[in-house]
């Protein structure tokens, strides 16, 4: 049987996602973030299944979404989109020192892994936190700075800010940008999933990522799955190969 409790750490809405007979145990602890406009209960379903291999999942709202969209709905804050996930890097150690303070984290093992823009965090705080054991990547981007610059164009209202402010904002990116710093990675097992055909987060720079640091020894751990076509979305399949991949890191 499987416990989905609601609870908040330092006001932060999160769905802790456990096995019942192992809920008060020490457990290994992976976070897993949700995409844009989505929330924490729409990857109950990815927290199901690497909950099922053992680990305590949590599953927190992003700022603007779900229980924290308090002012309209996150497509109000499109300007503020790298401000979401540079505040979900923000609030990693406190959801941390919560779980270790509460039940312990069996030998320390954390991991993290999130869909779309959960994905881009993942890889943000990749680059930031050394104590995370392993990572999985879903449709997300380990190359923010780029990949802000697409979505510029498509973000109404931009025309009309100061250039320069936009500039200084997309160099801020630079500090959780894996791809300038991919030596961060310091052989921790990584996992990259992409569809070929996704028209939101394109397939192609995530994989030329993958490609420039495969040789390397601090990517000694780090693999890619490819979906021939396919879009935006995260399958069963892959949802289970994630849960899978955890399972093998943290045995």
């Amino acid at each position: 049987m499987m416990i989905v409790e609601s609870k908040s750490i330092k006001n932060i809405p999160v769905l802790e996602v456990v096995l019942a007979d192992r809920k008060d145990e020490s457990l290994p602890l992976v976070i897993f973030y949700h995409g844009w406009t989505g929330c924490k209960e729409r990857v109950l379903t990815q927290g199901y299944e690497i909950a099922k291999k053992g680990f305590r999942v949590v599953l927190p709202d992003a700022i603007y979404h779900g229980d924290r969209a308090t002012d309209g709905p996150a497509e109000k804050h499109q300007l503020q989109f790298w401000q979401i996930i540079a505040n979900s890097v923000k609030e990693f150690p406190d959801i941390i020192k919560f779980y270790k303070d509460e039940y312990g984290i069996k030998e320390d093992k954390i991991g993290v892994s999130g869909l779309s823009m959960g994905g881009i965090t993942t890889c943000a705080l990749l680059s930031i936190y050394s104590e995370i054991t392993a990572a999985v990547c879903l449709m997300g981007s380990p190359r923010p700075v780029e990949f802000a610059r697409t979505l510029l164009d498509k973000i109404p209202g931009v025309q009309d800010i100061d250039p320069a402010y936009v500039e200084k904002e997309l160099e801020q990116l630079s500090i959780i940008d894996l791809s300038r710093n991919p030596q961060k990675i310091a052989g921790r097992p990584v996992h990259f999933w992409h569809a070929t055909a996704d028209r939101m987060v394109p397939y192609k720079p995530t994989k030329e990522f993958y490609d420039r640091i495969k040789d390397h020894s601090y990517a000694d751990k780090v693999s890619f799955t490819t979906t021939q076509g396919g879009g935006h979305k995260v399958s069963q399949e892959t949802t289970v190969e994630m849960a899978e991949k955890f399972y093998t890191y943290f045995r």
